[in-house]
């Protein structure tokens, strides 16, 4: 299970380091190989152990193709995908594509989400937390949900 939340650095070439706590758990989760692809909500990058993700792709697959919202998140997730191998140091290229869609610089904050990453661009992260004004109401889920 991934959580907390780091600031990394990107190179100039693209390249990540995984921080070391999360990166024995990628190793043990899935070898290392892992797929990143695009939120379909927020300018960000959803990073999935393989394994993860061939959980959900599926079902990725099976949304109807008529709906537009629906195959709108088809394009995103799918059209992004790419499948990646962190290297000896624990280090990872984000592809240039990605790069693009989330706005990444130099400064990135890598957040655990449970089963997976989300990689930001640190200013859109701490703007994306800042924002307490949701228009959305809250699931019911949530109701019950004591903290």
């Amino acid at each position: 299970m991934f959580q907390g939340n780091q600031a990394i650095n990107m190179d100039a070439k693209g390249r990540m380091a995984i921080p070391a706590m999360h990166r024995d758990a990628l190793a043990s989760a899935c070898g290392g190989r892992i797929v990143m692809t695009a939120h379909t909500e927020d300018r960000c990058i959803l990073i999935y152990p393989e394994p993860e993700w061939q959980d959900i792709l599926p079902k990725i697959e099976a949304l109807p193709t008529f709906n537009k919202a629906a195959l709108r998140a088809q394009r995103l997730l799918l059209g992004y995908a790419c499948a990646m191998e962190l290297d000896s140091n624990g280090r990872v290229l984000v592809p240039p594509t990605l790069r693009n869609y989330a706005n990444l610089d130099k400064k990135l904050m890598l957040v655990g989400m449970g089963k997976k990453f989300e990689l930001w661009s640190e200013e859109s992260w701490w703007a994306s937390v800042a924002d307490l004004d949701v228009d959305e109401e809250l699931p019911a889920e949530m109701l019950s949900l004591s903290l």
